[in-house]
């Protein structure tokens, strides 16, 4: 999980969406006001266009999943859930893009909660998912910093799916092969070049493993966190690379 902006919806959309809301405000029950969010929901076809374009913009990579950053984005989940929520059922700011996997076999309706009822998982449009998460780079799983990044590790499944941690595995190969290419393309001069190898980095799935890296070399033990990589290190340190990769991304560490 990185952190996301959040995409503007255009005051047409904006105002639909309210629409959907004051309609199931209007239920006498909270019984009647679940079942008009499941049926509004199900014939949302009015919304559902501008709800998918603001979320493929805001999304990692090429429309990657939010919450493992591996799958295809297909679905829009309700990060707190309709049944549990039903007047956020068409709230922008609890819409998420996920992989169907992530959505429909991980998450499902949970929504674990803290003692005092806040929410254990991370939204990573509302804050940082580092202040929670440490992916541990050569062995591609993550560690909970938080009871929140617990938290996301159990729901989504984070360590337990080998794809994934295979795939993280891959991608930190990868992306010091970026960054010594992009080394190299400069030294020769061929800028334009560079700055393909640049987005090209961030367009594959899995970026967290990227923006762990540049986040992580920044750390006062990243001299430990990056024992035998001592290559991958200076680049991640090299001024003019940091510059390069991380405008491309509008994110400093």
């Amino acid at each position: 999980m990185i952190r996301l902006r959040r995409a503007v919806l255009s005051p047409a959309t904006k105002e639909q969406l309210t629409a959907y809301t004051d309609d199931i405000r209007q239920q006498a029950t909270e019984k009647e006001r679940k079942d008009r969010a499941r049926k509004l929901w199900a014939n949302r076809r009015h919304v559902r266009p501008a709800l998918q374009a603001g979320l493929a913009e805001m999304a990692p990579g090429h429309e990657r999943c939010m919450y493992c950053g591996d799958g295809q984005g297909t679905d829009i989940d309700h990060f707190e859930p309709k049944s549990l929520a039903p007047l956020r059922t068409f709230d922008w700011l609890n819409h998420l893009l996920a992989c169907s996997f992530c959505n429909s076999n991980q998450k499902r309706s949970l929504f674990p909660t803290a003692a005092d009822g806040s929410p254990l998982l991370v939204d990573p449009t509302a804050e940082d998912p580092l202040d929670h998460l440490r992916l541990v780079l050569p062995l591609g799983t993550y560690r909970g910093l938080t009871d929140r990044g617990r938290a996301c590790i159990e729901v989504f499944g984070l360590n337990e799916r080998a794809v994934l941690v295979k795939g993280r595995v891959d991608a930190y190969e990868r992306a010091g092969i970026f960054m010594r290419q992009w080394r190299i393309t400069m030294d020769n001069g061929e800028c334009d070049d560079a700055r393909k190898i640049v987005r090209i980095a961030w367009d594959h799935p899995l970026i967290d493993v990227l923006v762990n890296m540049f986040h992580q070399s920044a750390h006062p033990a990243a001299d430990a966190l990056f024992a035998g990589e001592e290559e991958i290190l200076a680049l991640l340190h090299d001024p003019e690379l940091r510059t390069a990769f991380l405008h491309f991304r509008g994110v400093w560490y």
